[in-house]
């Protein structure tokens, strides 16, 4: 199993964990810890959450997807959801934290540097 494998693997992980939250955890006290937010703004803020978290949820599919798919069609597969992975996490961590950033952007990019080494 190469590097990049594992690590998209992770990736498709934490954005399954990302759907998790989002859509069924965000009011709970997990998810209110998580985000450092009051119940009253998670109950405001609840359906945009679920809408977020199913995003995420292609997002990890995907990965699934290329990691279960014909080693030809592979590499590409990865690589478009490596792609919108970092470009969700520049956004988010342009726009809303940081940490979104660190968390999302960078273990993507780093798969994707991985993957197109052939490592």
């Amino acid at each position: 199993m190469t590097a990049s494998t594992v690590l998209v693997a992770a990736v498709a992980l934490e954005h399954a964990g990302f759907f998790v939250l989002e859509s069924f955890l965000f009011q709970t006290s997990l998810g209110l810890r998580v985000f450092k937010l009051t119940p009253e703004a998670a109950r405001t803020c609840a359906t945009l959450a679920a809408n977020q978290g199913v995003y995420n949820g292609f997002l990890a599919a995907g990965l699934v997807w290329g990691l279960l798919a014909a080693p030809a069609a592979a590499p590409s597969i990865k690589t478009f959801f490596l792609v919108c992975v970092v470009v969700a996490g520049v956004v988010g961590g342009a726009t809303a934290s940081r940490s979104i950033f660190l968390i999302q952007a960078v273990p993507a990019a780093l798969a994707l540097v991985l993957l197109r080494a052939g490592r």
